[in-house]
């Protein structure tokens, strides 16, 4: 075995938690949603959690200054060119296809109407309620999807489920759904996981351990449960990440096929979460593991749903975008104006779609974000409105209170 001290932190880390901890340790559990309703369009919106750096995802090299803000972030080596001005990072190159098909789509300098603080918890409760406004403050308790099922006569409560024991906020409230969770063995509170996640966030190697502790999660899963062997502790570099990537990659497949199996029955809404995007420092070791995982989720939808895919569109959002500027660490901080990933035979693809605003320091939010063009949520709007006929003023009033839905966009065929 290697002197513990030539090991990563990463990898020490990880072969300490093989030896010594349950899988049960991790609270960090991706929660899936899904309901029923009386269309034969279908909807899947999946929550980026963490807030994926948009300007990684799609990278602007037609932007002069891009390459100035990002030295170790801006290599045109294995990207795709998309459009002539926006190249696909290479971690989602699997995706291309897709693209090539017109079936993938992007929007760039989107975000809510969240501003400023930059708080994980605020930005992603904001974004499920949709409601434009603080959660906390104003106590929202619902979801968008949640409140647009409620306006539709008919609706039943087929498949809803939450892993990790608790509903995404996003299709919580009064419409009729179910749930399910697997035999966890721990149990938190949302209040004791925010507490968790809040002590260990500004800490590097804490914040690494809950990330970890989410592979170990993963990694047990594919181990049945069981504890590793002190056998294992021998085990090569190759063969961690060999195994953390296969586990990330298994869990995406898992929560897309289950996903696309109730789809092709009853459910037509569905919503659940990826993390990983929180990418403070080596960003291109982080994203490349978050972007295989959605890769993967969308991909196996597709594969799953068959015919049922061209009556699909699957949107991916996040809670806000991140600094223009790299940091010290080759990581980015907390920003505002994102990208989002709009996919599935429903969609009008090939395209990004969405207005820049350019990366000249005039140009940005406070002097370090991209600035935003376009409210996420009037996207999620133009998809309901056209795949289920909803009418754009109870979209606005209701679903969406106070958003202004503007020209549509044309996302859908």
């Amino acid at each position: 075995m290697k002197n513990l001290q030539t090991l990563s932190r990463r990898k020490f880390l990880l072969r300490t938690a093989a030896f010594g901890c349950s899988a049960a340790a991790s609270p960090f559990l991706t929660p899936i949603t899904l309901a029923a309703a009386p269309w034969d369009n279908r909807l899947v919106v999946i929550i980026l959690r963490g807030a994926m750096d948009g300007l990684d995802v799609i990278r602007p090299y037609g932007d002069r200054n891009f390459a100035a803000y990002r030295p170790s972030l801006s290599d045109r080596e294995g990207t795709t060119d998309l459009d002539g001005f926006f190249a696909l990072n290479k971690h989602a190159n699997p995706l291309m296809p897709l693209w090539k098909s017109g079936e993938l789509a992007f929007a760039n300098a989107v975000a809510t109407p969240y501003r400023d603080k930059r708080s994980h918890f605020d930005g992603q409760d904001m974004l499920e309620a949709g409601t434009g406004t603080d959660v906390g403050l104003h106590q929202v308790r619902d979801g968008w999807m949640n409140r647009m099922l409620a306006e539709v006569p008919g609706i039943t409560a087929k498949t809803a489920f939450a892993v990790g024991r608790e509903n995404l906020i996003i299709l919580s409230g009064d419409a009729p759904t179910s749930s399910w969770s697997p035999n966890t063995r721990l149990d938190l509170s949302q209040q004791g996981k925010r507490l968790l996640s809040a002590l260990y966030h500004d800490d590097p190697l804490f914040q690494e351990v809950g990330a970890i502790a989410l592979e170990m999660d993963e990694l047990m899963d594919m181990q049945g449960g069981k504890d590793i062997s002190n056998d294992n502790l021998a085990m090569n570099d190759a063969m961690i990440n060999s195994m953390m990537n296969a586990g990330r990659s298994a869990r995406a497949k898992a929560l897309a096929r289950f996903t696309a199996e109730r789809l092709n029955e009853e459910t037509r809404l569905a919503a659940f979460s990826i993390s990983g995007w929180d990418t403070h420092r080596t960003q291109e070791n982080g994203i490349k593991g978050a972007l295989s995982e959605l890769s993967d989720a969308v991909l196996t939808l597709k594969q799953v749903l068959g015919a049922n895919w061209q009556k699909t569109a699957v949107i991916a959002i996040t809670e806000f975008g991140r600094t223009a500027r790299e940091n010290g660490t080759r990581g980015t901080d907390h920003g505002t104006g994102g990208a989002m990933l709009m996919a599935g035979g429903a969609i009008r693809g090939g395209k990004v779609y969405g207005n820049w605003p350019g990366l000249g320091e005039s140009d940005l939010y406070q002097n370090r974000d991209l600035m935003p063009t376009a409210d996420v949520r009037a996207y999620a709007a133009d998809a309901m409105h056209g795949l289920f006929g909803l009418d754009r003023n109870l979209l606005q009033r209701v679903v969406f209170p106070g958003l202004d839905m503007g020209e549509d966009r044309g996302i859908l065929l």
